[in-house]
């Protein structure tokens, strides 16, 4: 039986406003930087009148993505609260595709933004079997402790007893069709904010390394270690890390060239060193392979997967000719696309916006 899943960043599905940027200049929106506004009152009734004006096209924008990714159960992160989502399926995704969307689920995590991942289904896959839910476990209350993972460089910054994950791993029991899978939603620890931050990738390794590190004891909690390889399960989301990218290399008037370069260490490798899962992204063209374009300037650019459906080897071995698929049509127009990879954008994309999100939702079909 044949399941459309799929994973997508959302970006910032709010319900509230920030208005921190008066006094917190690294997080006015550039528009409003570009006023000299004094009165911190007025400021918020300009942030507001900003906010509502582009999330209209912004929410258009991501349900596009969804409908068009089409998938049966869709991993989302960045989602504010239960009520922003049922706002969002009610007012936009439904407008696109229907009555489809009915099983929600979102389990509030440790995100200090307060956005957390969530998880939309259908009630039946495309090809007309239930997905039934047996059970969702919250793990953001597990600490380092708890699942023995305190090392030495997590010790530079936290104590045993603080919560592993930064927003939270939500496992799914599910059966589709009456056969069983696992689904475990995660958005990992970002590699940094800001100009300055030019290493967050690697001054954060450690904290993404033992998120990596606790989901996959958590599975091997679950079925048993040694067992893992014969299981039926996904890990899904927003992993703020890589294995690979593709070095973007010119600008807009002399022209690109791009160049496929490996990272020498992924918190990911927790995941593919000893083939504990697999990353099915692999089978298609290492130039096609991405999910967010990261840019400041153009002398840092490069495309990258940051969005992962990674499988359990049963199920990669059971879908071995199936391969994810990416949509970008979402993607803004600063985006830089390597040859005969641009698409055919959605109606009202900006230069950098309005977009669906800066991630692409990536969707797979295998057969449970």
């Amino acid at each position: 039986m044949t399941l459309r899943l799929g994973t997508f960043n959302i970006e910032n599905l709010m319900t509230r406003f920030d208005f921190s940027g008066f006094r917190n200049q690294l997080r006015k929106d550039r528009v409003l930087a570009l006023y000299d506004v004094k009165d911190p009152k007025v400021y918020e009734q300009l942030e507001q009148a900003r906010m509502i004006a582009e999330t209209d096209d912004t929410r258009q924008l991501s349900a596009l993505a969804i409908a068009d990714a089409d998938a049966d159960i869709l991993c989302l992160q960045e989602i504010d609260n239960m009520p922003a989502l049922e706002a969002f399926e009610y007012g936009y995704l439904y407008r696109m595709v229907g009555n489809g969307y009915r099983q929600k689920f979102l389990i509030e995590g440790n995100d200090r933004r307060g956005i957390d991942v969530a998880v939309l289904m259908r009630e039946k896959t495309i090809s007309g079997e239930r997905i039934e839910v047996v059970d969702v476990r919250s793990h953001a209350m597990a600490t380092y402790a708890d699942l023995d993972l305190f090392n030495d460089d997590l010790a530079l910054s936290f104590q045993p007893h603080d919560r592993i994950f930064k927003r939270d791993c939500l496992e799914l029991e599910l059966k589709i069709g009456g056969r069983p899978l696992c689904l475990y939603v995660v958005h990992f620890k970002s590699m940094g904010s800001g100009r300055e931050a030019a290493e967050g990738r690697t001054g954060t390794m450690a904290v993404r390394t033992a998120e990596a590190r606790a989901v996959r004891r958590i599975i091997e909690q679950r079925f048993g270690t040694g067992q893992t390889a014969s299981a039926s399960f996904a890990i899904c989301g927003d992993m703020n890390d890589y294995q690979e990218k593709v070095q973007v290399i010119g600008n807009r008037r002399t022209g690109y060239r791009f160049e496929p370069r490996r990272e020498v260490s992924s918190a990911l490798d927790v995941f593919s060193h000893d083939g504990f899962a697999v990353n099915p992204m692999a089978r298609r063209d290492e130039m096609d392979r991405w999910t967010l374009y990261h840019a400041r300037g153009p002398e840092e650019q490069h495309l990258c997967q940051l969005d992962y459906i990674w499988l359990s080897p049963s199920l990669a071995q059971g879908n071995a000719s199936a391969v994810p698929e990416i949509v970008r049509g979402g993607q803004p127009f600063r985006t830089v696309f390597p040859p005969g990879q641009e698409p055919a954008r959605f109606p009202r994309i900006g230069w950098d916006r309005p977009k669906a999100s800066d991630h692409c939702p990536v969707v797979m079909e295998i057969e449970i």
